[in-house]
């Protein structure tokens, strides 16, 4: 098992790598960084200055080795490095320069001269929110419609739950995105009493303080788990399907055990496989971003962070931005590796 987990990690670590690559020669030295931080007025000076610090004054192999350490948990940097860019971790001595394991730097800002980490870092809270919401309304609607659409097969409960999942599956995100924020928060807000924008937390009109408003959650998280509802109902009721038709669950249908143990503890168990392959890469796509949507109802994530960084050009943002995006992937692979170990015995044999 641990060497499976190792060659796992490897693996992971050589997708992070590859993304690392394409990032850097996508979005390093678009355009003049220098101007981008500076403006159109900046002196020679200070743009020849701007390109030392983002080591645009050396060959592009040079600077694709020098994001590559400072994007890297594992690296070298001389103490002057350490100290203005805030490096944090633990680092060893080895002369002129110190071998440490650290916080990835992800550079700063162009606009907001800000670190990335830090902008990531805030806005990170509200895009597990809004994927957690999702995720968790998509697991449960989906599994229970998938159950009864193949308890129920053939009948119109049946129909009914292919028929919406397809439905589901069609509609793309940002056209549900404006069909549920212009009718439930605009032309039914009366009722519903929610709203087309908010993020997770509003400023109180009194004290100015940040206030906590879940309500805000709903139409977002609802926009983002349609999709992988029905995308789990559909697996969920094939997968039950052909396990019930399985020697081992006619054997404890013999046994006189009921239908519900039969169901719950033989069948739905071992028809997880497939269904949890679905919920563990929904969920990593929607923490990678879920961009028109939070867009769409200016909810403070990811998604938006990374569209507002593409339309004022700051890049390292961006790249930032889709560097934690593969890391999550990675990180939620690994999880789900471990999922299957504990759901089926038969992943823990082979």
């Amino acid at each position: 098992m641990a060497k499976y987990f190792l060659r796992k990690l490897v693996y992971g670590g050589a997708v992070l790598l590859g993304v690392v690559v394409l990032v850097f020669f996508l979005f390093q030295g678009f355009g003049d960084p220098s101007r981008l931080v500076m403006g159109q007025r900046a002196d020679q000076a200070t743009q020849d200055n701007i390109r030392r610090d983002l080591y645009l004054d050396q060959p592009k192999w040079k600077q694709f080795l020098a994001y590559l350490n400072d994007v890297s948990p594992l690296g070298f940097h001389s103490q002057d490095e350490i100290d203005r860019k805030g490096l944090k971790g633990f680092f060893i001595d080895t002369g002129n320069r110190k071998i440490g394991l650290k916080i990835p730097y992800l550079r700063t800002s162009y606009q907001s001269r800000r670190e990335v980490g830090t902008i990531i870092r805030e806005a990170l809270p509200g895009t597990i929110l809004l994927a957690s919401a999702a995720i968790l309304l998509a697991t449960i609607g989906g599994i229970s419609i998938g159950v009864l659409a193949a308890l129920k097969k053939g009948t119109w409960l049946d129909t009914t739950a292919i028929f919406t999942s397809i439905l589901g599956i069609s509609a793309p995100s940002f056209f549900m995105a404006i069909a549920i924020a212009y009718l439930f928060g605009f032309v039914w807000t009366a009722y519903t009493g929610l709203h087309m924008t908010g993020s997770w937390f509003d400023l109180d009109t009194e004290t100015g303080q940040p206030v906590l408003t879940l309500s805000n959650l709903i139409l977002p998280a609802l926009t983002l788990g349609i999709r992988p509802l029905a995308i789990i109902a559909q697996l969920t009721r094939a997968s039950l399907l052909d396990v019930m038709q399985q020697d081992y669950i006619r054997t404890a249908r013999a046994k006189g055990l009921s239908a519900r143990k039969v169901i719950w503890k033989h069948g739905l168990r071992n028809a997880l496989n497939p269904v949890l392959t679905a919920i563990t890469g929904w969920f990593a796509e929607l923490l990678a971003g879920a961009f028109f949507v939070e867009y769409i109802f200016g909810w403070k994530g990811l998604g938006k962070l990374t569209v507002d960084a593409l339309e004022k050009l700051d890049f390292p943002v961006v790249m930032g931005a889709v560097l934690l995006s593969a890391g999550f992937f990675v990180v939620v692979n690994l999880i789900a590796d471990l999922l299957y170990g504990l759901i089926d015995p038969r992943a823990r044999i082979q």
